[in-house]
């Protein structure tokens, strides 16, 4: 399924909430499905607790972060990626479309954490990633 180094399950399901852990297992299983990429635990920094991305060739695809009763799920859009976002609008949920709208915009991209609660933004997620970079599995 995928690699927890130094993560148990049960400190993460503790950490989040069963709920939200499932969510993260649903969506990693999906990721995993179509791209062939590094999967690596982090600590989060000064936010978070964890960090979980996937990731080739120094380049990141997403980014999970953890903590206390939080799942956030983080793409990054460069500034051909946000034109791409712009032409799939209208098949984006109104949670996905006013997330991604309130991120900030920094000179490297548009850097959007969506708050993850349970599953109704997973197939709007993977449709973000397909955009970002077309899968690479078969």
């Amino acid at each position: 399924m995928y690699i927890m180094e130094n993560v148990k399950k049960e400190e993460l399901e503790e950490l989040v909430g069963i709920d939200k852990a499932n969510v993260f297992y649903d969506i990693v299983s999906e990721i995993t499905k179509r791209y062939d990429m590094e999967q690596i635990w982090n600590n989060g920094g000064k936010k978070w607790t964890y960090e979980y991305k996937f990731r080739k060739s120094e380049k990141t695809l997403c980014a999970f972060y953890f903590k206390e009763s939080t799942l956030g799920f983080m793409i990054i859009f460069g500034k051909n990626e946000r034109a791409k976002v712009e032409e799939i609008r209208n098949e984006l949920s109104s949670d996905v479309l006013e997330t991604y709208d309130n991120a900030q915009i920094f000179h490297d991209g548009k850097w959007v954490m969506f708050d993850i609660t349970n599953n109704s933004i997973t197939e709007d997620l993977m449709r973000l990633l397909f955009l970002k970079k077309k899968p690479n599995r078969k």
